[in-house]
């Protein structure tokens, strides 16, 4: 296989975009990406696009050919991948393998989602596609519903708290306070979180990620080519995609994302390195107990013991492991298409030593990990200056 270099990267800014629509929120960040990388419309072989349901958002299909013509990369391959809240991470993974098997020597991968288009409920609706219609969505299950079954049973069996959850979105938005393109780049308390409003017990408002608008783009590039347009390229060093029952109720512990924890091992074993060797992550927090279980199934802590990580600051910026230093899903926002290559724009920049005052010191090995539905599937990448 073909070394694969993360050569240049862009996002728009996450928020509720009413003046853009989709197309030029999309085009925003991979203009951005491909000015980074200093290249043209010409050195580009192929676009990798992820969006979980702009039908639905925006109305709008066959996703893969407007991202060409809406950037003028016509007639290049265009693709759309879909993969629930994954899809962005899912391109990433597509768009990597094309280049280390030797296909396309530049690539783009992108992600996008115009979420704000339509009423929440409409948006619930559509987020609701994720999971599995028969048995939980036609039975009134949501999303906060699935993730608080798994928070209430994390609870009973490992005595987690709800101020352990808490702590997780007041971390990540003392995160997002220092990045200009979040969505909500503010602090807040432990006390705040608590006492908003209750969405799914024990799940709280300020335990939820939010309704988003915006994008991301990523330029990937064969070694032979990488450093004829960068000094400073990042490695992806490892990837690993798994599958899981999409109904939570077919699984042996709800606890436990066992696609997260078989594409960890696959993408940890192709990069020859350990959790512990991790420096900075960008894992799936759609919910507060979202990140808690996933610093356990990537290996991070031990099962159970993710709550009192976060208490204790394991996971704070420039702590054991800088965890979410963009703000998260919680806090930079969850355009859903768009997530999984926004950590990897954030991991880009953190090993490059360009995130400011989010910055974590000597970075040298980083992970993304993105999740579709409630862990049907998981896809990790592990990265490398």
């Amino acid at each position: 296989m073909n070394r694969v270099a993360v050569i240049g990267v862009g996002m728009s800014k996450f928020g509720e975009h009413w003046d853009m629509g989709f197309r030029e929120i999309m085009a925003e960040a991979a203009t951005k990406a491909v000015n980074d990388a200093g290249i043209t419309g010409k050195d580009i072989e192929a676009i990798y696009g992820g969006t979980m349901s702009a039908g639905r958002f925006v109305g709008q299909e066959h996703v893969g050919a407007l991202i060409a013509d809406a950037v003028g990369l016509n007639p290049i391959p265009s693709t759309r991948v879909e993969g629930a809240c994954a899809s962005g991470g899912l391109a990433l993974r597509e768009a990597y393998l094309a280049v280390a098997g030797g296909h396309y020597d530049i690539v783009v991968a992108g992600g996008v989602e115009k979420m704000t288009d339509v009423f929440s409920e409409q948006a619930a609706i559509t987020l609701g596609g994720a999971a599995d219609q028969e048995w939980e969505v036609f039975q009134g299950a949501t999303f906060p519903t699935l993730y608080a079954l798994i928070a209430r049973r994390h609870m009973e069996e490992y005595g987690t708290t709800e101020e352990q959850m808490a702590r997780v979105a007041v971390k990540n938005h003392a995160n997002a306070s220092k990045n200009p393109l979040a969505q909500f780049p503010f602090e807040i308390t432990i006390d705040k979180v608590l006492s908003s409003n209750k969405i799914a017990e024990p799940l709280k408002l300020l335990d939820c990620s939010p309704i988003t608008d915006g994008a991301a783009a990523v330029i990937l590039a064969s070694e032979k080519v990488a450093r004829k347009f960068t000094d400073t390229p990042v490695w992806i060093i490892g990837s690993g995609q798994a599958s899981d029952t999409l109904a939570l109720h077919d699984r042996k512990d709800i606890c436990t994302l066992n696609a997260t924890v078989v594409a960890r091992k696959k993408a940890m074993k192709q990069a020859n390195v350990k959790p512990s060797d991790i420096n900075v992550a960008e894992v799936h927090d759609c919910f507060t107990i979202a990140e808690i279980c996933a610093v356990e199934d990537l290996g991070f802590v031990k099962k159970g013991e993710g709550g009192k990580a976060e208490e204790e600051g394991m996971f704070d910026l420039n702590s054991d492991i800088s965890v979410n230093t963009s703000g998260g899903l919680k806090a930079c926002g969850h355009p859903v298409g768009a997530t999984g290559v926004k950590q990897a724009v954030e991991i880009t920049m953190q090993l490059r030593g360009e995130c400011g005052p989010r910055q974590v010191d000597k970075a040298e090995i980083g992970l993304t990990h993105n999740v579709g539905g409630s862990g049907a599937t998981a896809v990790v990448h592990i990265f490398s200056r």
